[in-house]
């Protein structure tokens, strides 16, 4: 099993925390960067290879990680000279990539089954797999469905419950074969395009943990819960 790390972003919604330091490497309960607990978790979960896609500061990324050795796994990089969203980082290294494989953030806190995730995926042949967790929003107003100029709904301060991506997705490698490498690709440009086609990606659901430290009031959070945490987080770790 292999994982593609996506480590190159800036961190500008983490600022300041991330102004010396990539965002994957900031630390969370004053011993662990994210980074290093998502290897400590790819590593449980069997994976042995794994690419980290850097860029900003990569390489402070490179010299914290090395090549993986201490984790029992076998890291190499893929540098970005210029931003390429969330998936234009696999075109470039789309020849060395195995049939299937996971496809992750560098920021993700969760106690999500990777494993589980790529067996399903290539369990249903599927082209694409997402991770998604479930979200609900309070919202404050009373909510209106007008038609044709009249009022035919009305919800006062309705919740609404939805799924998000989480971040973390499987990716059969045949659906990145009509992309040009070194162009910018997203990942809403993909799923875009897999529905266009008729193709509509699977979904892995998962209501574990989940924190996507992607703003300073996250990461704070993050570093609250830790403690509390860690067992699920780092299982087999040594304190």
């Amino acid at each position: 099993m292999h994982a593609v790390i996506l480590a190159g972003g800036k961190g500008v919604r983490l600022l300041p925390y991330t102004t010396t330091l990539p965002k994957p490497l900031v630390p969370i309960g004053d011993r662990y960067s994210i980074l290093e607990i998502v290897l400590h978790q790819l590593a449980r979960h069997g994976f042995r290879t794994a690419t980290l896609a850097i860029g900003h500061l990569g390489h402070l990324i490179r010299a914290y990680v090395g090549d993986g050795d201490r984790w029992g796994m076998r890291i190499d990089y893929a540098v970005e000279e210029s931003p390429l969203g969330t998936i234009g980082p696999l075109l470039t290294m789309r020849d060395r990539l195995p049939d299937d494989f996971l496809v992750m953030n560098g920021d993700v806190l969760t106690d999500l089954d990777f494993a589980g995730l790529l067996a399903e995926h290539n369990a249903a042949r599927a082209a694409l797999t997402i991770a998604t967790y479930p979200r609900q929003v309070n919202i404050d107003f009373g909510v209106l469905k007008t038609e044709d100029g009249h009022v035919i709904e009305f919800a006062e301060k309705p919740m609404l419950d939805y799924r998000v991506s989480m971040g973390v997705y499987a990716v059969s490698r045949d659906v990145l074969a009509r992309y040009e490498p070194g162009l910018p690709l997203g990942f809403d440009e993909l799923i875009i395009d897999q529905l266009a086609d008729g193709r509509p990606p699977r979904e892995y659901r998962f209501d574990g943990y989940w924190l996507d430290i992607g703003r300073p009031d996250d990461y704070d959070r993050a570093n609250a819960e830790f403690a509390g945490l860690r067992p699920a987080l780092l299982e087999g770790v040594d304190t």
